[in-house]
């Protein structure tokens, strides 16, 4: 048998070794899962929609994320175990790059002892952050992923967003975006510094490739301003700039949000779109980012020569943040009528209290929308929900 200290050092032999770089994943996979010590590990990703977990090669079938141990795994991010099939034991791990879920990884082994659980993990981790370093460049992971075909203005938009969730032990930021392979304006972005969440919601008018055009150029825009570190009134007038520049027939509309983590002073701009929401305490307060908005922009002569308004206000620890596109209101719901704030709001608020992870609610809302009897977008719908959770003092 394996002890454990042999087992690092193969691992330690493997990953000093320059060659192995190069390697494919399925066999980065096999051979790490050798060097620990472990009998045998099938990595599973979770599809464009999040409804399936594919694994990485044809050797098993994919696995539903609504009714499976896998996907209970990929769901609440925690491990489970269970017998498996062929004798032995079956240990579900998530693979988690930072807070973005990637998928899960399947262990098997005689026996789990702590120590193969531990070997387990470490695996699960290094994997995680494989899958991340490479899935950029190889096509494979993308093909994988998608169940069907990608019309050419989604498939633009999708090259420029960022992970679905990000975030740190005290600040995550989430989103979902509908329909997965025909969206044409909406898009969403985050990012973080060591000080503040970066948070936008963008809807450009239309629903062809030119509003994807558009969307693409102010989020190039917003993140070059962004990294030459413009405040947020000059982020915003770098967007207005460059649609007038280059796209001088189109507009986009927009909430753009920065979050400072020490003190959870949240700053804003609105350019035209739907107010964003505030849930307190399980309790939907609807007006409490309520402000009078800008034009959207592109349309800088609207603004009548003034600036950009920025508004604030402070959060508290727990509170959450959504923000949309007006696909997500206008989506029909069970009883055929329109689905409305108060019951998306609703939604979350009762999966706050559950416990749910912030991502898990996203992913299921959509799909509550999208699944209805009578579900019909009329629009893309895209959600973007961030949760401030400070240390206690």
């Amino acid at each position: 048998m394996t002890t454990a200290a042999s087992g690092e050092d193969r691992l330690e032999e493997f990953l000093a070794d320059p060659a192995n770089a190069a390697l494919d994943l399925t066999t980065t996979v096999a051979r790490c899962t050798r060097a620990l010590g472990l009998q045998h590990s099938v990595v599973y990703l979770a599809d464009l929609q999040q409804r399936r977990l594919v694994p990485l090669t044809d050797v098993t079938p994919p696995l539903p994320v609504d009714d499976s141990l896998a996907g209970w795994t990929y769901r609440t991010q925690s491990l489970r175990v269970a017998e498996s099939e062929s004798g032995g034991m079956t240990a579900w791990l998530p693979l988690v790059d930072g807070a973005e879920r990637l998928g899960v990884l399947a262990v098997f082994s005689p026996s789990l002892t702590p120590a193969v659980l531990r070997r387990a993990r470490a695996l699960s981790t290094l994997l995680a952050m494989t899958i991340t370093s490479k899935r950029a460049y190889k096509e494979t992971f993308v093909r994988r992923t998608r169940t069907e075909a990608m019309r050419l203005p989604a498939e633009m938009l999708r090259a420029f967003l960022p992970p679905r969730t990000i975030g740190t032990a005290h600040v995550v930021s989430t989103a979902v975006l509908e329909p997965a392979y025909e969206i044409g304006g909406d898009a969403f972005d985050h990012a973080l510094t060591e000080t503040t969440l970066h948070a936008c919601v963008l809807d450009a008018m239309g629903h062809d490739l030119a509003s994807g055009l558009t969307t693409a150029v102010s989020l190039a825009a917003c993140r070059n301003a962004r990294r030459t570190g413009a405040d947020l009134p000059e982020l915003v007038e770098c967007v207005d700039d460059a649609l007038a520049t280059w796209l001088p027939d189109q507009f986009c509309t927009g909430v753009l949000a920065e979050l400072d983590l020490a003190s959870g002073m949240l700053r804003w701009c609105n350019c035209g779109h739907p107010t964003p929401l505030l849930i307190r305490e399980e309790r939907l307060h609807v007006d409490a980012m309520r402000r009078e908005a800008d034009p959207p922009m592109g349309l800088p002569s609207l603004l009548a020569g003034r600036k950009r308004q920025t508004h604030e206000m402070a959060l508290k620890p727990g509170d959450r943040v959504l923000m949309y596109t007006d696909g997500v209101t206008e989506a029909r719901g069970s009883d055929g009528g329109e689905f409305g704030l108060e019951q998306f709001a609703d939604y979350i608020i009762r999966a706050t209290a559950a416990g749910e992870l912030a991502a898990e609610t996203l992913r299921r809302l959509i799909h509550s929308i999208l699944d209805s009897p009578t579900s019909r977008l009329r629009d893309d719908a895209t959600l973007l929900m961030f949760e401030w959770n400070p240390p206690s003092r």
